[in-house]
């Protein structure tokens, strides 16, 4: 039985109430053709996606950004840099922080309406105060319609790379979307993900049918796995690559991609092995030539103070979720990445 709370206002009226100006559009329209040119190779800046595990503080993340604005504008002819704005925290066990859509205020309990217009509200104030556009997780299709107009990216997560409406509503992003590899591990599982994206489809979606051309911009994410005993098993080596090169050139994919996700359990959950793991993958994509071009770049999960702290913690701009780099680390690795990409 499920207990109606609150009716939840439309897309359409959250936009209304919470616009994306025509200046900031112009902004979007610029970095998504800049985005799209990098995934298709005719740009071979190197792709950072980084920012906080989940964006709780509106006011923290916006401080961050606009010191990865500052940073960008040095390294701008090496890395692209799209701020990890993720509002949305899928949870293993049902239970905890669920992100911003959900708690709003993570001192208070759910509020979904006061949640989609607190994110939307701060996803375009990064793009106002910093002139970056942002990446988000598609937790929920649905909500996606939220965000459409907004995100430069789209991130599909390991527990949802094998659910139907993922691939579903990911054929019709206009923008990039990263599918991770599920929690397993398995390249194959989340190749026919991408495989299933770049797909034209039609389907239900939001009490409509609708058609959608495919993706050629959707591509694999890789994060590392866990073992049957729960072990984590990192897949951002050599072979790793190589075999994810084979699966696409099997498949006939379009604009083969990867990015390395440097965190979650290529890194073992711990934040700071992030520097060794980008060092590594970058040496990769300098290297191997029959790799570098389908090494695109990387996601770190970074913010301003080092490590977490519980969901009520007060430490401004440290997570309340997994741990992440503090702003200094950050600084470090994306010059040393500047300085090293050839």
């Amino acid at each position: 039985m499920f207990e109606i709370v609150r009716k939840v206002m439309t897309p359409e009226e959250v936009s209304e109430q919470v616009p994306f100006s025509d200046a900031l559009k112009k902004i979007k329209s610029l970095r998504d053709a800049e985005l799209k040119n990098i995934f298709t190779g005719k740009d071979k800046r190197f792709v950072l996606i980084i920012g906080p595990c989940s964006a709780d503080n509106e006011d923290a993340v916006c401080d961050y950004v606009l010191r990865l604005a500052e940073i960008q504008e040095k390294v701008k002819d090496k890395i692209f840099v799209v701020p990890r704005v993720y509002t949305n925290k899928p949870r293993s066990r049902g239970e905890g922080y669920k992100g911003m859509l959900h708690n709003p205020d993570p001192h208070k309990g759910t509020d979904i309406q006061e949640g989609i217009l607190r994110l939307r509200h701060m996803h375009i104030r990064v793009v106002r105060e910093t002139g970056l556009t942002s990446a988000d997780e598609m937790l929920y299709p649905d909500n996606y319609a939220y965000l459409e107009d907004v995100l430069s990216y789209v991130a599909v997560g390991a527990r949802s790379t094998e659910n139907q409406q993922h691939r579903l509503v990911a054929s019709g992003i206009e923008v990039p979307v990263g599918i991770k590899n599920p929690m397993n591990g398995s390249i194959s599982a989340m190749m026919n993900s991408v495989y299933a994206a770049q797909l034209g489809s039609e389907f239900q979606y939001h009490a409509n049918q609708v058609k959608t051309c495919g993706n050629p911009l959707a591509h694999a994410v890789l994060r590392g796995g866990q073992d049957m005993s729960g072990n984590n098993r990192p897949n951002y080596h050599y072979e790793d690559l190589v075999e994810l090169k084979t699966a696409y050139d099997k498949q006939k994919l379009l604009n083969p991609a990867v990015i390395i996700d440097a965190n979650h359990s290529n890194s073992n959950k711990n934040p700071f092995q992030q520097i060794r793991i980008a060092d590594e993958v970058l040496t990769l994509k300098n290297n191997c030539d029959d790799l570098s071009g389908m090494i695109k770049g990387l996601m770190v999960e970074s913010y301003i103070e080092d490590g977490n702290q519980p969901p009520d913690g007060t430490v401004y701009g440290k997570s309340i979720t997994d741990g992440c780099l503090g702003w200094q680390k950050t600084e470090r690795l994306i010059l040393n990445l500047a300085e090293k990409i050839k």
